[in-house]
């Protein structure tokens, strides 16, 4: 994420975008993570809600090491809500209900704030059109900018965690439709798979131009907000 947002920025806008990134990180995570633990407790596992971890207060879910790398590489992870499958009626789908429930809601996020993001666009174009100058238009260039950045880091967390390979979410659903003895070979290895993954993603991050899950988000971004500011931008004028 920093090799991306200083990419073509001096260090006057570079400061001003991680100033703007670094709350939306800290709700996306928190939000994924709640969002775990609530469907949870509808299923009948009461266990993150009796370690307080159905709260959107980042100090409960933020893991130092997996904020780092979401911060430099744009992927990371949070301290895992913890599951007692045992309280499911059906443990497999249990699981796969929960594991859904962290990527759909940044996607549902990062749908409503590219659409924001829209309308705050044609908003910002209409008014420089207009040659108007100053503060104000300053500050809504940066609000502007900081529903692209919500738009773009929830739908990237949302990508990522779909990844069908442990211990990521994709994985959890992927095992609800996977025979007994596939699934036990897989859990077997998953620390190990973790690790190989983990290392594969960082080197692509660094080598690649773009990273995979940026332009993903990127994609559904435009999707969302391009029609939206189109329609907005006419209403304008």
């Amino acid at each position: 994420m920093l090799f991306y947002l200083f990419t073509g920025s001096d260090i006057r806008s570079f400061f001003i975008s991680m100033l703007l990134t670094l709350p939306i990180m800290f709700f996306a995570l928190s939000l994924h993570e709640t969002a775990h633990g609530f469907v949870a407790l509808k299923l009948g596992d009461p266990t993150a809600r009796n370690l307080g971890r159905l709260t959107l207060n980042p100090r409960k879910h933020i893991d130092p090491v997996g904020f780092i790398v979401l911060l430099i590489f744009g992927f990371g992870w949070a301290k895992p809500v913890p599951i007692n499958a045992r309280y499911f009626k059906n443990p497999k789908w249990g699981f796969a209900l929960v594991a859904l429930a962290g990527p759909l809601s940044n996607f549902l996020l990062g749908a409503f704030n590219a659409a924001v993001y829209g309308v705050l666009f044609a908003v910002y174009a209409h008014v420089y059109a207009a040659g108007t100058a100053g503060f104000a238009l300053t500050l809504l260039y940066w609000t502007v900018n900081f529903f692209f950045y919500a738009a773009m880091l929830n739908f990237i967390y949302s990508v990522f965690n779909m990844i069908p390979i442990p211990p990521y979410d994709g994985s959890r659903i992927l095992y609800a439709f996977l025979p007994p003895r596939a699934y036990f070979s897989v859990m077997r290895y998953e620390r190990q798979i973790m690790l190989v993954v983990l290392a594969v993603l960082i080197v692509c991050a660094t080598v690649l131009p773009v990273s995979p899950f940026s332009w993903v988000a990127e994609k559904l971004t435009d999707l969302i907000a391009n029609p939206v500011a189109n329609a907005t931008y006419r209403a304008l004028s």
